[in-house]
Formats: structure tokens, C-alpha cells, sequence
């Protein structure tokens, strides 16, 4: 059995929906396959909830409407049968009565997980509509009913396979699953979800639940590619990647794969197979236990990245400083991605400066802290390019004139990360794409 995800742009128009009912019927592999919603949902959704926080409830009926009014148009082009039209429009009746009466209901966290949850629930409603009209015979699995997280919000594979290995059995003579990615449920039994991305992460999820023999991650783009397409004008195709880079391209921003995702497939060796909807045809990248060769195989940039420096005399040889310095970014559950150290100070940079001001008064506690915001983590990624002098000139003759802030080399064999203002981002890329590659 395998696992195949499509995104949000594969499902985001009529025509594209029934392009993906072909892909997952052109073999007889038993598969299950995860659907996110449809492009542009999560977005209105995330909007509407922000509002209804704001207590603005007249802007929030109104995104409602339009968002309806989209969907509406969508089913007439989806679906011609008048019996697969009005299951569609009742499908679209209870989600948009459900969004219409949360309008008169007090906003909460865990009301919101449940906004944020219609854009699944709305999109596998619809797809299973469209296969029973074209007569493809399929299950519908909501996720809800075996994705699920812990109190600390991490799944537990085992528990998630226990349910869905259960469910499966009910119906043991199908061969096409469809489910939702993206949500679940937590420890209490609410609705919740993984985060945003979290499609990918629950499809790898689902392949490791049922050991599947492949887990496929369809997009809009063919595979990886060696640097930013959307901001480089020469870029590649990556053909194969080890777990390991690209779990670092991942988590450094190349951002067709959710950074969560790569764990359970490596955990338990399932491939993972990056594809494109629009171009099925095209080989895509393939990502497994091995790397393809050593070398630098791609660069990724993650912006919106924070600089913070703590310098202290009193640091030098100071025992137990570092630990001081983590334990408060421990206590306000902010992850730090970089960290440089000399006899005086101590760089780091972190993504998400919500509790940034708490932070920084903690810090001041132990020496002089200084703040950039606006800065992106640029990283070079392949298989022991830490060990190879060549690459490394490459690298640093690529960066002659840009503003370096930090460097991070040496805690990985498959990574090198430079810290630079994020104007100079496009830069940056460049010119690694034309000294790296010779693109």
C-alpha cells in the first residue's frame, strides 16, 4: 500500500481534481490518499478567525459569504450529474452553517482549530462526490477519527497505527482511501491540527503507520531543486537526496516539503517521492536512506529570521553560562535554528520572536543583548560537503561582498548556514547558484 498527498494548488480547481482521480487509478496498488484544502482556504479561514478574535464579526460575515460563493462555483464545474450537484451543495450547506453560527458563538483557541479544520473536511467531501459520480470505488477515512497528538502536540506513530490498521480491516476489499491532512485531534479528544504545511507531515505520518512501500508528495513543482526557482533564473532538478539533506533543506526553507515531515518516513525507511500534479510524467526528486554522491546538492533560504547577541566579560570561562542562556529560551518554547560563541558573547538567531521582549529582558540579566530583525539564514546542503575543501572555497569566494553576520559549520557533515541581512537574500542566492553550481 502507498501513501500520495496532494497539495492545495493540485486540488485548487475543478479540472485539477480530476486530473488527480486519474493519477491515483493508474495502477491497482492499494493507496491512501491525503488531500489539503483547497488553495486559498486555509488562508480565508485563518482571516475569518482572526476577526472573530477582534470581535469583528460584520468582516468575518463577509469572508464567509465569498468564500461560499467560491465554492458554489467550484461544485458546478466539479461535479454534472444533478445527484452528485446536490450532495455537493449539502456537503457545502453544513460546513458553511457550521462557519455561519460560530458567528454568534464566543471566540476561542479551540474554537478556531475547528475553523481551520474545514478546508480538509470540505475538500474529501467533495473529491469523494466527484469519484462516486465517476464510479470509482473508494472510502472515505476521516482523519479525525485515528490522527492524533499527545499533550506536548506530537503524534505518536504507534497509536496512530493502531487506529488506522483497526479501520482499514472494516474494509478489507477496497484499495482507494481518501483522508485530510493537516488536522487531528489532541490529548483532550478537540480538533486540532499540525501546523501549517502539516498535509506532508501527516501523509509521512500515515506511510510509516502502514509501513508503505512509498509515500508521494504531489505539488506544482518537479522535485527539489537545487536553489529558489521563485527568486533564482537558472535552477535544476535534484533527482535523489538522502533524509538527511533534505530534512536540512526542509528545515532551512526549501519550501516544498513540510520540515516535520521527513522524520517518520525515516524513522522507518519509507521513500518519499517528491512529484508534480501538473507534470506527472516528469521523474520528480526521490528522497531515501542513501545519498545519490557527496557534494553540495542544493541551497535554501528561511527568512524572517531574528538575530539576538549577548555579550558578557563575565562570561569568559563563566561555568554554566550557556545553560543559562538556553534555559530562557527553553522557558518561553522558542527554538533556536543558529549559534555562534567567542570569549565574550554568544550570537544565536531564532524564527519566532512572539515572546522576543519577555526573552530580552531575561538576557539582560546577564550581559548587553542586541537585536537585528530582518535577517535570513541562507544554507548550502549535500552529503559531507562539511569535509570537502573545494566545496568550502567555493562557498566562500561565492559570498565576496555580502554582509556575513554568522556562520554555522562544523555541527553538521551535510550543512553549511550563513546569517545575512535579508535584503540581500536574492543576492546572496545568485551568486551561490552561479560559484556552486556554475549555473
Amino acid at each position: 500500500m502507498k501513501v500520495m498527498k496532494f497539495g492545495g494548488t493540485s486540488v485548487g480547481l475543478p479540472h485539477r481534481m480530476h486530473e488527480v482521480a486519474k493519477l491515483i487509478t493508474t495502477d491497482d496498488e492499494s493507496k491512501i490518499v491525503v488531500l489539503s484544502a483547497v488553495s486559498g482556504t486555509t488562508n480565508a479561514l485563518v482571516e475569518i478567525g482572526n476577526l472573530l478574535s477582534k470581535g469583528d464579526r460584520e468582516t468575518a460575515k463577509q469572508k464567509i459569504d465569498a468564500l461560499e460563493a467560491k465554492y458554489k462555483q467550484f461544485i458546478t464545474e466539479l461535479v454534472i450529474a444533478e445527484d452528485a450537484l446536490d450532495k455537493a451543495e449539502t456537503i457545502l450547506n453544513e460546513h458553511f452553517e457550521f462557519l455561519n453560527i460560530i458567528l454568534k458563538i464566543s471566540y476561542s483557541e479551540a474554537l478556531n482549530k475547528d475553523i481551520l479544520a474545514q478546508g480538509e473536511l470540505i475538500s474529501t467531501k467533495l473529491f469523494s462526490v466527484y469519484l462516486e459520480e465517476q464510479g470509482i470505488a473508494h472510502v472515505l477515512l476521516p482523519a479525525l477519527n485515528f490522527m492524533s497528538i499527545d499533550e506536548n502536540d506530537e503524534p505518536q506513530v504507534s497509536v496512530i497505527s493502531h487506529k488506522l490498521s483497526s479501520i482499514l480491516a472494516q474494509h478489507g476489499n477496497h484499495k482507494l482511501f481518501i483522508t485530510q491532512g493537516y488536522i487531528c485531534r489532541n490529548a483532550r479528544g478537540e480538533v486540532d491540527n499540525l501546523k501549517r504545511g502539516g498535509s506532508d507531515y501527516s501523509a509521512s505520518l500515515i506511510a510509516a503507520a502502514i509501513n508503505a512501500s512509498v509515500c508521494e508528495i504531489w505539488t506544482d513543482i518537479s522535485g527539489m531543486h537545487n536553489n529558489d526557482p521563485r527568486v533564482v533564473n537558472k535552477t535544476i532538478p535534484i533527482e535523489q537526496l538522502s533524509f538527511d539533506e533534505a530534512a536540512e533543506l526542509a528545515y532551512f526553507g526549501a519550501k516544498i516539503l513540510h520540515p516535520a515531515s521527513i522524520w517518520p518516513a525515516q524513522q522507518y525507511k519509507i521513500p518519499v517521492k517528491l512529484l508534480n500534479t501538473m507534470e506527472p510524467h516528469a521523474k520528480g526528486t526521490t528522497i531515501t536512506s542513501e545519498a545519490a554522491s557527496k557534494g553540495v546538492k542544493a541551497v535554501a533560504a528561511k527568512d524572517g529570521i531574528t538575530a539576538v547577541k549577548i555579550k558578557s566579560s563575565r562570561m569568559l570561562l563563566a561555568y554554566g553560562f550557556l545553560r543559562k542562556v538556553f534555559e530562557i529560551f527553553e522557558k518561553y518554547r522558542t527554538s533556536i535554528d543558529m549559534i555562534t560563541t567567542s570569549e565574550v558573547a554568544v550570537s544565536l538567531t531564532i524564527d519566532n520572536d512572539s515572546a522576543l521582549t519577555l526573552i530580552k529582558k531575561e538576557l539582560e540579566a546577564l550581559g548587553t543583548v542586541e537585536v537585528d530583525n530582518n535577517q535570513t539564514i541562507v544554507s548550502i546542503v549535500g552529503n559531507e560537503i562539511a569535509a570537502t575543501a573545494e566545496t568550502l572555497q567555493k562557498v566562500f569566494n561565492s559570498l565576496n561582498g555580502s554582509d556575513v553576520r554568522m556562520v554555522s559549520y562544523g555541527g553538521s557533515a551535510h550543512n553549511i548556514s550563513i546569517l545575512v541581512p535579508a535584503a540581500q537574500k536574492t543576492q546572496v542566492l545568485q551568486q551561490l547558484n552561479s560559484g556552486v553550481f556554475g549555473l
